[in-house]
């Protein structure tokens, strides 16, 4: 049976414009969340208050969007009643979206944690162990992204491997931090916030895996939540 996506041209044009529309409106709310995430550990590394608070203030426009999109979705299948790939296409935007509003919600707390360490006339830059991590991050956000533009699995699978890499970084991080505050308890407050940035952080990837596991759904129709990267390549074979 073939289950890759087939996205037809409906007998609607208005239908065919209505869901691109959707779809690039996706994108364009993903491209607004990667510079959230990009802005947020740029405003934490460099102690800049002015970054950091225009991230908190763009959670407003990101919420608008998810809220915006879920209700052009609803429209759609109140009206289209869509089957097949148009329903998967459906599902995986209202999926996707929520994740991407996630992510924005996590690149808040950098901002939000990027000024209460410049209130505490720390120096931010001392903390660049969280710079790899975050630049890692967005790399596979943005890869995720383009992924989600261009409908490819292949890459989708690439980047749902590298989540393993950046667990380890966390827990790298994580250690480093537990060491920081054992020599000096004075530190403990400090450390724990980076700790929290680093979280988030963290959040980011799981979310960004959760859209490429979704760019599998639309694509193959095969439902790769909670299963390993094996199991994932086990199923499209079996299933293409």
């Amino acid at each position: 049976m073939e289950n890759d996506l087939h996205l037809t041209q409906h007998i609607s044009k208005r239908f065919n414009e209505e869901l691109e529309e959707v779809r690039n409106q996706v994108l364009k709310m993903g491209g607004l969340v990667e510079q959230q995430v990009r802005q947020g550990l740029t405003s934490l590394l460099n102690s800049d208050l002015t970054l950091a608070q225009h991230v908190v203030d763009d959670d407003v426009r990101v919420n608008q969007m998810e809220v915006d999109i879920d209700e052009a979705c609803t429209q759609i299948l109140a009206r289209r009643q869509p089957a097949a790939s148009d329903l998967r296409l459906m599902v995986s935007i209202i999926k996707t979206i929520t994740d991407l509003e996630r992510i924005g919600d996590e690149a808040v707390k950098l901002g939000k944690n990027a000024r209460k360490l410049s209130d505490d006339g720390r120096n931010a830059r001392q903390y660049i162990e969280l710079r790899h991590l975050g630049e890692h991050v967005i790399e596979i956000l943005n890869k995720a992204l383009t992924a989600y533009a261009r409908m490819d699995v292949a890459a989708a699978l690439e980047i749902i491997k590298s989540d393993r890499v950046i667990d380890e970084e966390f827990d790298n991080i994580s250690r480093l931090l537990i060491t920081k505050m054992m020599e000096d308890p004075r530190e403990i407050k400090n450390a724990l916030r980076i700790s929290w940035c680093a979280r988030a952080l963290e959040r980011v990837g799981d979310h960004t895996k959760n859209i490429c596991e979704y760019i599998v759904y639309l694509v193959k129709g095969k439902d790769v939540r909670h299963t390993s990267v094996e199991e994932i390549h086990r199923k499209i074979t079996d299933f293409s």
